[in-house]
């Protein structure tokens, strides 16, 4: 199973907003404008408080706190979803054959939490039979009710034992009638309880690895991963048996050995002997992982993890935590989602690209990857269709929407920096100017604008005064460094340039 979509209600700084996922998906967008609380969401969703973050009050939206509204809502839609679940004893079937997709063909999990509480509420909305005479067959009190409809109704079911088979054979019965709706059904009660329990089964394993994940020389990970690769492979149940087995047959021949010893001691002397006993630690109070603390990776050179930079420590962090999420989602077979919080951090740009590479080798393999950067040297790695920008739309909400607005007719990465970081750039100058050149709009563009004095330093060697517009201004300081005869441009004035050329190439915003 995949995440298509996220939708959030009244959490933290997001009142209502909706995204659509990719197998790679990098959100963007300026400071505190809430990419991280994206992934966040996601990670309560899918970890249930056990994971990296935990929903509290604080967590509430302000507004919908002072409209006086109860529920926070996580919503996710799958896809890729498994072509046979068993709800009831050894009966197969399928999501779609249980009325539980949406209009869209997806699987659409509610989660709600209340203000109050905040205690977890699962719902799935789906396009479910509202026919009274077959409605609601997932919260009948008992499989008896599901039978007495079949008496009462004479349908035809060869196995009355097994709930999902009887709910098949009342639907089949009404399949002409059964006024299929938008429903919300309760996952919390009676055979709801059996459905959510196996939809967890195939719910995608999510990982998130944050921007201000511990990297201090302090930090027990940072000192060395292996240390804590070794506490959790010791604390496996199934290692713990065998540890135990070793633990109580060394203990048998230390008592075996010291038995002897003091037998052999009073033979000689029975006072002394008799004064002494044998203590040997309880296995319980063995401390295995301190045989392994001396494990590390090292460098050629001997210098320790914690000594290393700030990005060799956050790389190899980062490739630690890939190792640990694949081998939990491998014992389930679950699919693998990774969130990583701005991967580019402490990392120079052959690292980043690096990086970048590997986790779209990795989108490509069956898990989903999910990014949240402010790197535009990691943006124009990626395709347009798999940026998402967090944004503040007109109504000062923010929102979360494919990347647009474009002055140009094709895809810019240029332009996409500008648009999602503020990014004032020669390179987007120079395409703007180039794309109205070619267009040969540029003589409409400068009309009617005001003029500015420009040296221009000719083959001969002599200076003419020419009168052009700021724009063309910066173009021509741009092409022609060496002439040194004129003031330079400002980056208020690149930016000034910028902004009239894309107004100019913009269609008019639509009447309100």
């Amino acid at each position: 199973m995949k995440i298509s979509k996220l939708k959030l209600k009244n959490f933290r700084s997001y009142r209502s907003v909706e995204m659509s996922f990719e197998n790679l998906t990098a959100i963007i967008g300026r400071n505190d404008i809430g990419k991280s609380t994206i992934l966040e969401a996601l990670d309560i969703f899918f970890n249930e408080g056990k994971g990296v973050v935990k929903i509290d009050s604080s967590d509430f939206n302000n507004e919908a706190r002072v409209q006086n509204e109860e529920f926070i809502e996580i919503v996710i839609c799958f896809i890729d979803l498994p072509t046979e679940i068993t709800i009831d004893s050894t009966y197969k079937t399928n999501f779609q054959d249980e009325y539980l997709l949406n209009k869209d063909g997806e699987l659409e999990v509610i989660k709600r939490y209340r203000y109050k509480g905040l205690k977890e509420q699962v719902y799935l909305s789906a396009y479910h039979p509202s026919n009274p005479n077959c409605s609601d067959l997932y919260v009948k009190k008992s499989a008896d009710l599901l039978k007495s409809i079949i008496e009462r109704e004479g349908i035809k079911c060869d196995n009355l034992s097994i709930n999902a088979e009887m709910r098949s054979a009342i639907w089949k019965k009404y399949k002409d009638d059964l006024q299929l709706a938008l429903r919300e059904l309760d996952l919390a009660k009676d055979d709801g309880k059996n459905i959510w329990e196996k939809i967890k089964e195939f719910l995608p394993q999510y990982s998130l690895f944050q921007s201000d994940r511990k990297n201090t020389d302090n930090d027990s990970e940072v000192q060395d991963p292996l240390r804590e690769a070794t506490k959790e492979i010791i604390s496996s149940n199934e290692l713990d048996v065998q540890l135990d087995r070793i633990a109580e047959e060394v203990t048998r021949k230390l008592r075996e050995v010291s038995n002897k010893t003091l037998d052999k001691l009073r033979e000689m002397n029975p006072e002394l002997a008799d004064g002494l006993e044998v203590k040997i630690p309880e296995v319980k109070e063995l401390k295995w992982a301190d045989l392994f603390k001396n494990v590390s990776i090292e460098g050629s050179d001997g210098i320790a993890m914690n000594k290393r930079g700030s990005g060799v420590r956050r790389l190899l962090l980062l490739n630690f935590f890939r190792v640990k999420a694949e081998e939990q989602a491998s014992q389930n077979q679950r699919t693998l989602i990774y969130a990583i919080e701005e991967p580019e951090t402490s990392q120079h740009n052959e690292h980043q690209r690096m990086l970048i590479d590997a986790l779209k080798d990795l989108a490509k393999n069956g898990r989903q990857i999910l990014l949240t950067t402010h790197s535009g040297y990691i943006v124009k790695q990626l395709r347009f269709d798999q940026l998402r920008l967090a944004q503040i739309n007109q109504n000062a909400a923010k929102e979360i929407v494919l990347v647009q607005n474009y002055a140009l007719p094709y895809p810019s990465l240029n332009e996409v920096n500008y648009v999602a970081f503020g990014d004032i750039s020669i390179e987007y100058f120079n395409e703007l100017y180039g794309y109205l050149e070619e267009q040969k709009m540029l003589t409409t563009f400068i009309q009617g604008k005001q003029t500015h004095p420009y040296k221009k330093e000719e083959k001969s060697g002599n200076v003419k005064t020419l009168n052009i517009t700021r724009t063309e201004y910066i173009r021509h300081q741009i092409h022609h460094p060496e002439n040194k005869h004129n003031p330079p441009y400002t980056r208020s004035e690149l930016e000034q340039s910028i902004k009239e050329m894309r107004t100019f190439l913009l269609p008019p915003s639509p009447l309100p």
